[in-house]
């Protein structure tokens, strides 16, 4: 009897030794599966992230580009543009400067020579009149174009602007996703 006693305390024991162990592995097998699949979908999460990040920065990046040429050829419209400006405006003042000049010699050699012809005066008169109000107008056309340079020039200046900020927001962007990677 003794000996039957002693074999059921021992077979209950072992069984509750296998059952312990059994709840131990299971638990600890539920834990690393939890572990594991907390740390796949973590980097799951991270990957997904850095893509996204790197996709934006590739598009930012090539917008970017884009938009680079964009104001480049803009640039240098205004700046072909400034130069036919300038241009014009100098090849009008040489004009304005030999037709002034043309009329001051007619003017005084109509003067000296014509003293008593009053009709040759009227003309001369009416010559210098028209001569006074072209030049005038041109010295008035010459103000609203040096006014327009100077605007075309902020207005390049401001464009340069605009791609420089654009060029550091890229710039702030790499050194985000550079963040990212070194913290992850």
């Amino acid at each position: 009897m003794v000996v039957v006693v002693a074999v059921v305390i021992v077979v209950v024991a072992a069984a509750v030794v296998v059952v312990v162990v059994a709840v131990i592995v299971v638990v600890v097998v539920v834990l690393v599966a939890v572990i594991v699949v907390v740390v796949f979908l973590i980097v799951v999460v991270v990957v997904v992230v850095v893509v996204v990040v790197v996709v934006i920065v590739v598009v930012v990046g090539v917008v970017l580009v884009l938009v680079l040429v964009v104001v480049l050829i803009i640039v240098l419209v205004f700046v072909l543009l400034l130069l036919l400006v300038v241009v014009v405006v100098l090849v009008a003042t040489v004009v304005v400067v030999v037709v002034v000049v043309v009329v001051v010699v007619v003017v005084v050699v109509v003067v000296i020579c014509c003293r008593c012809c009053c009709c040759c005066r009227r003309r001369v008169v009416v010559v210098v009149v028209v001569v006074v109000v072209v030049v005038v107008v041109q010295v008035v056309v010459v103000v609203v174009v040096v006014v327009m340079l100077v605007l075309l020039v902020v207005q390049c200046l401001l464009l340069l602007l605009l791609l420089l900020l654009l060029l550091c927001l890229f710039f702030l962007l790499l050194q985000l996703l550079l963040l990212l990677f070194c913290c992850c």
